[in-house]
C-alpha cells in the first residue's frame, strides 16, 4: 500500500537530492567534516581562523614544519548502553588536517594561537623589514 501524499511539500523532490547531497561523502560513505578557515591580512600579521565547534583546544595541533603551518585535530569518541537485554556501543571518530603554505615573510617562531567558543585562532606575524609602512609625500626639489 502506498502512503497518502497531503501535498507538494511531502514528497522528496528529486533536485532536493541532487543538489543538497555531498556524493564524494556518500560514495565514500563518510561525512566531510573539514572545518571553514578565514585567512585575513593585517599590516603586522596574517590572522587564520578555523571554525570548530565541539573541539576543545586539546583537540587540536598546530605544527610548523619547512615553512608549512599543519592545523589538524582528531577526537575519538565512544558511546556505550547497557539494559537487561541488549548492549548498543557505537565509535565516533572524526579527524582533519589543514596546511598551509607561510611566505617568506613571517616570523615561524612567533606564532601563537587560541581557543575560545569553538574558534581556533592563530596568530603569524610578519618580519619588521616587510611590514606595511605608511606613505609619505617626498619633496620634488
Amino acid at each position: 500500500m502506498l502512503p497518502t501524499i497531503r501535498n507538494r511539500n511531502d514528497v522528496p523532490s528529486l533536485f532536493d537530492d541532487l543538489f543538497n547531497r555531498d556524493f564524494l561523502g556518500d560514495f565514500f560513505n563518510q561525512e566531510l567534516n573539514t572545518p571553514a578557515v578565514n585567512v585575513s591580512e593585517e599590516k603586522d600579521k596574517y590572522k587564520i581562523e578555523v571554525a570548530a565547534p565541539g573541539l576543545n583546544k586539546k583537540d587540536f595541533n598546530v605544527n610548523v614544519e619547512d615553512n608549512v603551518l599543519t592545523i589538524s585535530s582528531e577526537k575519538q569518541d565512544e558511546d556505550e548502553e547497557k539494559d537487561r537485554n541488549y548492549m548498543r556501543k557505537e565509535f565516533h571518530y572524526s579527524s582533519f588536517s589543514r596546511s598551509f603554505t607561510l611566505p617568506e615573510n613571517v616570523k615561524a617562531d612567533d606564532i601563537k594561537a587560541s581557543h575560545n567558543d569553538g574558534v581556533l585562532k592563530v596568530e603569524v606575524p610578519k618580519k619588521e623589514e616587510t611590514k606595511a609602512k605608511p606613505s609619505r609625500q617626498i619633496e620634488i626639489k
